[in-house]
């Protein structure tokens, strides 16, 4: 039988390796504690469940959802942005719903790239970012992110025969699964290099709220590119409202490219439940101490996870964002992060992501996902002391 040769890239995925790692120790007999995948084990809203049950009894919800049963939810989305950010949007042609941020960045290549063009990538990044690259027959420059430069990329190391054939770039702060943040100025330097370059600039910004001790808000992209010119900035609300699974996410920015999107959207799906949608205007509209109880609980998880590291001597940084630790890995392991990860839940049920899964600058580190209470990662960093002293 014959595939297409779109999908031979998509054979390795960090996620799906653990997973096989993971039944093949459950198959042994050990506990899993997993921390290799960044899905919040907290609820939602009780008033988005409320809304969501009670669509379910409404008979009107259950058809199909067309573009235009989504401008409710569309105009809800631009008074919160605008609220939150002083910048507005027009919610007929600056906004599309997403069944999640993934499908966004995944989909919006294809009505991007050419085959052979360009996309320029974070290195470390998350893997969907590629994956949707690879599916629209684009070409991957990888930007390196270093420590010595707060894991941001330094855009003057570019190729120039590269960006002739770039047409898009993908920034992603707070990042995954770096955990660093970026500046407004920062956001500003992206946008005059894409503007001068005629690039398209992507921003994937799930962890807009996930931000710790007294930290502002993070810059939307927008506010470095007010009048939309070249940008589009994903949202979701996995992480801030714990709604992961029920996969409702939207794109905002420049008209043009969201349109192009959503002609793509169109011939792949219609839109999800409608009493999804009902349940996300509650959780935007409602009170917000599900995200205030949220970081307060990753806030609280990090610290604990933190300090149990260093007293096994794991010395690592404390995140300002996200609900993940980036650990660079012990010496003996320094480039074997996939060897680490794939025997450590073998040998102790204990799960975390690979650093080489999320690309090439990412062996010789390790990513926590803060997704268990600290009393169970007290316990899995006492399982990894006993592995790392065995």
């Amino acid at each position: 039988m014959r595939f297409a040769h779109r999908i031979k890239a998509l054979e390795k995925n960090v996620f799906a390796d653990m997973d096989r790692a993971k039944s093949q120790a459950m198959s042994n007999g050990k506990t899993i504690i997993d921390l290799s995948l960044g899905s919040s084990d907290l609820s939602a809203a009780p008033e988005a469940i409320a809304a969501i049950e009670t669509s379910l009894h409404d008979s009107h919800t259950h058809g199909y959802l067309l573009h235009h049963g989504t401008l409710g939810f569309r105009e809800t989305v631009g008074q919160w942005y605008e609220q939150k950010f002083g910048i507005a949007v027009d919610p007929h042609t600056e906004i599309l719903t997403l069944i999640g941020s993934q499908e966004g960045t995944a989909h919006l290549p294809l009505a991007l790239l050419d085959p052979g063009d360009f996309a320029l990538l974070l290195d470390p990044g998350y893997p969907s970012h590629a994956g949707g690259v690879y599916l629209a027959g684009g070409q991957i420059y990888p930007m390196p992110l270093l420590a010595e430069n707060d894991f941001l990329p330094v855009f003057e190391t570019i190729p120039p025969d590269v960006l002739e054939q770039a047409r898009l770039m993908v920034l992603s702060y707070p990042h995954n699964p770096t955990t660093a943040t970026a500046s407004l100025s920062f956001f500003r330097e992206a946008v005059a290099f894409c503007q001068e370059h005629d690039l398209v600039l992507v921003h994937d910004f799930p962890y807009v709220d996930i931000v710790f001790e007294g930290m502002a808000t993070p810059p939307s992209l927008l506010q470095a590119d007010p009048h939309k010119s070249i940008s589009i900035e994903f949202f979701t609300l996995s992480k801030s409202y714990n709604m992961g699974g029920f996969r409702i996410g939207y794109a905002i920015g420049n008209s043009e490219i969201i349109q192009a999107l959503r002609r793509v959207k169109a011939v792949v799906d219609f839109n999800q439940y409608q009493g999804i949608l009902n349940g996300a205007l509650a959780a935007l509209t409602g009170s917000q101490a599900t995200v205030d109880k949220t970081v307060k609980r990753f806030q609280t998880r990090r610290d604990a996870f933190i300090k149990a590291l260093d007293q096994i001597g794991w010395q690592v940084n404390a995140p300002q964002a996200t609900m993940y630790v980036w650990a660079k890995l012990p010496p003996a392991w320094a480039h074997k992060s996939v060897e680490f990860c794939t025997q450590l839940v073998a040998a102790t049920g204990v799960a975390v992501s690979p650093g080489a899964g999320f690309g090439k600058q990412g062996e010789g580190y390790v990513r926590f996902a803060l997704v268990h209470d600290p009393e169970v990662l007290e316990l899995a960093v006492e399982k990894i002391a006993l592995f790392l002293g065995g």
